[in-house]
């Protein structure tokens, strides 16, 4: 769940940078008498994700603006669609308007997005899985609306887990160095990631005990043989050219998440619109 104190402190920081000195349009036609309602739309179809982030913009700019939700996070929604009535002062709801739109239109296509990839690879079990290539400063929200698709998270940030990637390996000389140095320093609490480009470093992560082996960018009949080596002695995940047309292939490997930046860092953003 987003916290209530990040999303705000959030939020304000986008309403500083979008009003600026003043809505110069908007409170130069607005008197403090004029109320306007409003239909927050749909004009595309996907899975609704952003409705408390919405309603958070508006709660910071008047405690007199009214918003009734037909729907909630997580709930497909289709074109033409009433998603919530609003009503309030005028110069605050169209103030707001942008920024308010801007989540839950950014935040409705991830979850849609995420939700494709999921439906892709069934009947398989895996699981998908977003990653670190996210928005500077927006990695909170992009990663509930990936809850909210239908995905898994993967690490928040540097300190949740530790991943050995292939610059890490040149680091430390081998697999088994960086994994051996990282065991001795780290707490008990933190798993240890390899990720893997070949069957001989896949047989070297078994071996020194990794918590999770990832097989990035590997062919999928190599990723078969990969699973059968690891026979469940670690999470397996698969990176690397995760795409919908290729992500039931990779499922079809036994591999247990899939990870993909592109629920987040290509999906296009969900198009809804406040009508007044």
């Amino acid at each position: 769940m987003l916290n209530k104190f990040y999303i705000e402190d959030h939020i304000k920081s986008a309403l500083k940078e979008d009003i600026g000195f003043g809505d110069i349009t908007t409170e130069n036609l607005a008197s403090e008498n004029d109320f306007l309602k409003g239909e927050l739309n749909t004009r595309s179809e996907g899975v609704l994700c952003g409705c408390e982030v919405f309603q958070t913009v508006y709660n910071l700019l008047s405690d007199k603006i009214k918003i009734d939700f037909h729907y909630k996070d997580g709930d497909k929604i289709k074109k033409g669609d009433k998603i919530a009535d609003i009503s309030g002062p005028a110069k605050e709801l169209l103030m707001g308007e942008r920024v308010a739109l801007n989540y839950i239109q950014r935040m409705s296509g991830i979850a849609t997005e995420t939700a494709k990839y999921q439906e892709a690879i069934l009947p398989y079990s895996a699981k998908i899985v977003d990653t670190r290539k996210t928005t500077p400063n927006f990695r909170m929200f992009e990663k509930y609306s990936v809850k909210i698709g239908g995905g898994v998270l993967h690490r928040f940030n540097l300190s949740d887990c530790a991943m050995i990637k292939d610059n890490h390996i040149k680091l430390a000389g081998s697999i088994t160095n960086a994994v051996t140095k990282l065991r001795k320093n780290i707490s008990h609490a933190h798993k240890i990631e390899v990720e893997c480009d070949t069957l001989e470093q896949v047989k070297e992560a078994v071996s020194v005990k990794a918590d999770i082996i990832m097989l990035d960018n590997m062919p999928v009949d190599i990723m078969k043989e990969a699973v059968k080596l690891i026979n469940h002695s670690a999470i397996v995940e698969a990176s690397g050219n995760v795409k919908l047309d290729t992500v039931n292939s990779i499922a079809s490997t036994g591999v247990d998440i899939i990870s993909s930046s592109a629920i987040v860092a290509k999906a296009p953003t969900l198009d809804l619109a406040l009508d007044m």
